[in-house]
């Protein structure tokens, strides 16, 4: 059976960005296609609206995800992307925002209802302010946590660890206190090997290739006068297998010579008859 359905199964960019940047007007920023996807960018106080016409006008029905992206560097160190779909025309578009630690950014849980979450998420790991969300609390880390994990100043080691104590029967939580130093890798190819001398390859000492060493004396390997003598030898000497007598291959007489019995009487299943032998006349 056939299913027939308005969205295409392979959705064209074609035309898009400029539908969208001229719907947008003085709301967007910037527009270009990366990577094969739309990317807008639109004011930080004006969100809401762009996303509510994108919604409402050109059929991006459905938010997908929202995401944060940290950039130390910038005076709005903060991106906030968010990702629609059209699910009539199987096309995606994204835009996005920047903030600052200090700079809220609008909430778009009055356009859809699972914002909450993807807004809670994105302040939980970023830091990022949500104005008008009114359950922005932590949904990923513990409680008590101190900073937001995926900071880009944000310690890999965190600043807290916790484990169970026998002692007072309960989690307890410590500062981190590592047994050895954080190890730093280069990601250095192994086929390629690293440029400098790891730790313990100065003790290796390996001959060089272009001598191999060879076995070409006798007395090296075994071979000689001697060793052919030995190898002339039979071992099985005198064994039946390497006499040359003749094989007698007649029969051999039988070792019993038991009279004939007297038929029985009856069949197998008669067993009384059938154990009986015929006496002499009968």
């Amino acid at each position: 059976m056939t299913v027939v359905h308005s969205a295409p199964r392979f959705a064209s960019n074609e035309g898009v960005k400029d539908a969208l940047s001229a719907a947008l007007g003085a709301m967007l920023v910037d527009a270009h296609e990366e990577h094969g996807e739309i990317l807008l960018t639109v004011k930080r106080d004006s969100i809401e609206d762009a996303l509510r016409l994108l919604r409402d006008e050109h059929e991006y029905q459905q938010l997908m995800e929202i995401a944060g992206v940290d950039y130390p560097q910038r005076a709005e160190r903060f991106e906030v992307v968010y990702m629609l779909l059209s699910v009539t025309r199987n096309h995606r578009v994204m835009l996005k925002v920047t903030a600052s630690e200090r700079t809220p950014v609008p909430t778009v849980t009055t356009l859809w209802p699972n914002a909450g979450w993807l807004e809670r998420e994105v302040f939980d790991l970023y830091g990022v302010l949500f104005e008008g969300n009114t359950d922005l609390r932590r949904i990923l880390t513990d409680y008590g946590f101190e900073g937001h994990p995926f900071r880009k100043d944000f310690p890999l080691t965190g600043y807290q660890e916790l484990r169970y104590s026998e002692e007072e029967k309960r989690v307890v939580y410590e500062p981190v206190d590592l047994p050895q130093d954080l190890r730093q890798f280069d990601f250095m190819s192994p086929w390629e090997g690293a440029d400098y001398v790891l730790p313990g390859d100065e003790k290796a000492a390996t001959p060089p290739v272009s001598d191999p060493k060879t076995t070409g004396k006798p007395s090296q390997t075994g071979a000689g006068a001697k060793a052919d003598e030995e190898a002339a030898d039979k071992v099985s000497a005198g064994a039946p297998a390497e006499d040359d007598s003749e094989i007698d291959e007649t029969a051999p007489e039988p070792t019993e010579d038991r009279e004939d019995r007297s038929e029985r009487e009856g069949k197998a299943r008669d067993t009384k008859a059938a154990t009986e032998p015929k006496e002499k006349g009968e």
